[in-house]
């Protein structure tokens, strides 16, 4: 009786452990539960994000200011290897400043020598059009076309007061893609860069609002829709968040002469200049507030007609050679020099022909010098 039930208790045994090792391999039915209702929690609608206040704000400026931005072909004859002529294309941006066909753009955009320029609007509409006015210098041109009806165009702003950290916007045409928006913000102001000629550009505005080729022309506008630049320049061949604008201010007196008939030229004093303030200045004997001191005067120009003199020796300054015992302007119609580009911006909003009142310092005391602008030499394309 014992071993029988032994021999019970071992059979026992080793069917439940074949039991449980089968149970294991065998995959267990999974039966979902039975759902009648919806999938998406309360409320059964979705809805959509409301648009914020700087997203409407961006909406409508661009809903305003595209219909006044246009892009710019160019079409320029070229001789290929075998002298035959062939076109080249190239495009950018401008924009409208009045209802009747002025349209703003950089120089480079337009020049090439003779050539067909072609306008295309918002709408798709083409016009051919004419240059006015170029000004290389500050890379600037006036073109016209011809509309049959009367034009959207954009208000321009005043870029002398300027902040970094505002907001900006910038319309364009980058890489043929016409009405194309990005935004930002003023990085910097007042940089001075140079293109691609290496002629210097001086007192553009820095914002990392994406500027691309096809760009260049168009309006950088403030959050009030205002034009406060033209965008002009990038750092590399695309955008890595520098790009550089025209302040809007430059291209005003332009403008001006154009409406009161004249012909147009940039204000000329005819010096070359160091900015030195601080301990530099105080190194050299001048006043702590700095200036600019006077490299040098070119012969016959404004400034040697007002007296102005240039350095006429040289000393070491730690590691580096300075030329001194120039004037040194420190202040134009009573607002004091702040920097190497106040010049530039003083002379942008003059015209030839206009006085200066320039305040200096010369042989340890200030005084004060009457300058009458000249017109800039024509710089040759």
């Amino acid at each position: 009786m014992k071993a029988r039930a032994l021999v019970i208790v071992g059979l026992l045994a080793a069917g439940f452990v074949f039991l449980t090792l089968v149970g294991r391999q065998i995959p267990q039915r999974i039966v979902a539960p039975i759902i009648n209702g919806p999938l998406w929690a309360e409320p059964e609608k979705v809805h959509t994000a409301g648009l914020g206040p700087d997203e409407l704000n961006n909406i409508e400026i661009y809903k305003n200011a595209n219909l006044a931005t246009v892009n710019i072909t160019s079409v320029v004859y070229r001789e290929d290897w075998f002298f035959q002529l062939v076109p080249v294309e190239g495009s950018g941006s401008g924009f409208l400043i009045d209802a009747n066909g002025l349209i703003l753009t950089n120089y480079h955009v337009v020049s090439g020598g003779p050539q067909k320029l072609t306008v295309t609007l918002a709408d798709r509409t083409t016009y051919g059009a004419r240059i006015l006015y170029s000004d290389r210098a500050n890379d600037l041109a006036l073109l016209k076309i011809n509309p049959r009806k009367k034009l959207p165009f954009l208000r321009l702003g005043d870029s002398d007061h300027l902040q970094v950290g505002q907001k900006v916007l910038a319309i364009g045409n980058p890489f043929g893609l016409a009405g194309t928006l990005t935004t930002g913000v003023i990085s910097s102001l007042n940089r001075s860069i140079r293109d691609e000629s290496g002629r210097s550009m001086e007192d553009l505005i820095q914002t990392d609002a994406a500027i691309n080729p096809g760009n260049s022309g168009g309006p950088l506008l403030d959050s009030l829709g205002n034009v406060i630049g033209i965008n002009t320049m990038i750092v590399g061949a695309a955008n890595i968040g520098i790009g550089f604008a025209l302040p809007i201010n430059r291209a005003k007196t332009m403008l001006e002469e154009y409406r009161a008939g004249g012909s147009y030229a940039r204000a000329y004093l005819g010096i070359r200049s160091r900015y030195v303030a601080g301990e530099l200045a105080v190194a050299l004997d001048l006043p702590p507030e700095g200036g600019l001191l006077i490299m040098s005067v070119e012969p016959g120009s404004p400034a040697a007609e007002a007296g102005l003199r240039g350095a006429h020796r040289r000393v070491m300054i730690g590691m580096y050679t300075v030329p001194v015992g120039g004037d040194l302007i420190m202040a134009v119609d009573g607002k004091s020099v702040d920097g190497d580009n106040f010049l530039t911006r003083v002379l942008s909003r003059k015209r030839p022909g206009d006085t200066v009142v320039l305040t200096i310092f010369r042989d340890g005391r200030t005084l004060n010098v009457k300058a009458r602008l000249g017109r800039a030499p024509v710089e040759k394309s």
